[in-house]
């Protein structure tokens, strides 16, 4: 069941998350994220775009969600989009369920451009959004530093 974040979800999506901050490049954090962290996040992003989840059998295993991409009010049709599943829920079709959901629920408060900011390489993330037709638009040098080796990130985007 897809549905909006809940407080009660708050450690799961702290648990799927943290696991990225602390095993990957995919998030440039470098310490774990604590539920009173995660709460403002959900609070300050929720004020403007949905943040999503995916529950299965009671357990949340997937969540993503939209931000502001820049506080200047003309970027307020563009949004920054998000997603991170459980390590053991992949590959299983949730992905592309959840970001099914935020898309069309981003269309419907008049989103026209939406960008996903990927660590490169980052094969699975980059199969993901490109088969919602977002193409590469930029490729940044050793933007990032995280265990001790030089990340490039890349920028993708799509219209809705």
């Amino acid at each position: 069941m897809i549905r909006n974040i809940e407080t009660k979800d708050l450690q799961s999506v702290c648990d799927i998350y943290n696991h990225y901050v602390l095993t990957a490049n995919a998030s440039f954090e470098v310490d774990p994220v604590p539920v009173e962290e995660m709460q403002k996040r959900v609070s300050e992003y929720t004020q403007a775009h949905p943040w999503l989840v995916y529950e299965q059998e009671g357990e949340v295993v997937g969540f993503c969600y939209a931000s502001k991409w820049r506080p200047r009010p003309a970027y307020s049709y563009t949004a920054e989009v998000t997603i991170y599943l459980d390590k053991d829920h992949l590959g299983k079709g949730i992905g592309k369920m959840l970001y099914q959901e935020l898309f069309a629920q981003l269309k419907a408060l008049g989103i026209h451009s939406m960008i996903a900011t990927i660590a490169i390489p980052n094969a699975k993330s980059q199969k993901l959004h490109e088969g919602f037709g977002f193409k590469q638009v930029g490729h940044f040098k050793d933007m990032g530093n995280k265990f001790g080796e030089w990340i490039d990130v890349g920028y993708w985007q799509c219209m809705l």
